[in-house]
């Protein structure tokens, strides 16, 4: 299994996704990586060239690239070439933590989409109170869609699911107004009404934004414009809640702080709830492409390419295709 990485994607980049292939290389000593960037930076950092190769470009992709025209005008840069090495067999799977709008694009317009899938969603597994976690998607891949594609959703998150984390018939939820199967928009309930009809999927039907973080469902699926704003507001809230935490420990009572200092460590972990698990999969491509965040960690790099063995070994995408290749889906 060969993965090319986009080593001069992200904020930190190349040390940050660098120290993430060489944390990977110990997880997975059977894993291949195909590196493009600056050559001279990768090597710098690499703790050893075993089962890599370096791919020297000439370009980076700037988070204010123009998506469009990204394949088109800078051909040479890092993102580009990792992305066409997986068009070209080369490798069988790729990661950047650049632009998701260029990689997105880059990915749907080099790689391709499964057939019958007509919108690719991004998915990501969130953490919930129960400590199991779930899948979400779509969260913004599209800004808008149909109620086909929700059920395209649907078939994609529970395999991902089942195949990936290993969840035996997972729960899938629609996100909507209401649990009641009559509330929602004209979409929503064109979507539950065909997420019901699908053979093999454990739909338990609607759920509401408040309690997909109790661990209600394994696989959540919205619309690519409501998915995001679920996200970012749950990131939002977050953020703000420990801004809210910290300063009322910092302005309280000695004792306040004593106690801040002796759950501090719980409260870090807590503090990551919002950020998912790996990256981001733009899930429904013919090869598995993983969006890391701008700001990874090399611990966050690691989980993004252990995330993409678990694909690879267990072919969720194969079995994808010929499930929509064989499934009489309109």
């Amino acid at each position: 299994m060969k993965i090319a990485i986009d080593a001069m994607g992200g904020d930190f980049a190349p040390e940050s996704v660098i120290n993430g292939v060489n944390l990977a290389k110990k997880n997975f000593p059977t894993l291949e990586f195909l590196l493009f960037g600056d050559e001279q930076k990768i090597r710098s950092l690499l703790e050893n060239e075993k089962n890599v190769e370096i791919v020297a470009t000439t370009e980076i992709v700037d988070f204010h690239d123009d998506p469009l025209r990204v394949v088109k005008t800078k051909k040479d840069s890092s993102m580009v070439r990792a992305i066409q090495a997986v068009k070209k067999g080369e490798a069988d799977a790729v990661l950047s933590a650049g632009s998701t709008g260029a990689l997105l694009t880059a990915g749907l317009l080099q790689i391709g989409r499964i057939k019958k899938v007509e919108r690719p969603g991004l998915l990501t597994t969130l953490p919930s109170a129960d400590g199991k976690g779930f899948d979400m998607l779509d969260l913004g891949a599209n800004a808008e869609n149909k109620a086909e594609h929700l059920r395209d959703y649907a078939i994609l998150g529970s395999y991902y699911a089942a195949h990936v984390r290993g969840i035996k018939n997972p729960r899938v939820a629609l996100l909507s107004n209401g649990s009641e199967e009559s509330k929602g928009s004209p979409m929503i309930k064109e979507a539950h009404e065909l997420i019901s009809e699908l053979a093999g999927i454990n739909f338990i039907g609607n759920i509401e934004s408040r309690d997909i973080l109790t661990g209600a469902a394994d696989v959540v699926v919205a619309d690519g414009f409501t998915g995001n704003a679920v996200l970012k507001a749950i990131e939002g809230t977050l953020s703000t809640m420990f801004k809210l935490l910290k300063s009322t420990i910092k302005n309280g009572s000695l004792k306040t702080k004593i106690g801040g200092l002796l759950i501090k460590n719980d409260l870090s972990d807590l503090k990551n709830m919002g950020s998912g698990v790996g990256g981001a999969v733009l899930f429904g491509l013919k090869a598995p492409l993983v969006k890391a965040h701008g700001n990874s960690s090399p611990e966050a790099i690691a989980d993004a390419i252990g995330q993409l063995q678990k694909m690879l070994e267990t072919d969720v995408v194969g079995k994808l295709v010929v499930h929509f290749e064989e499934k009489a889906l309109p």
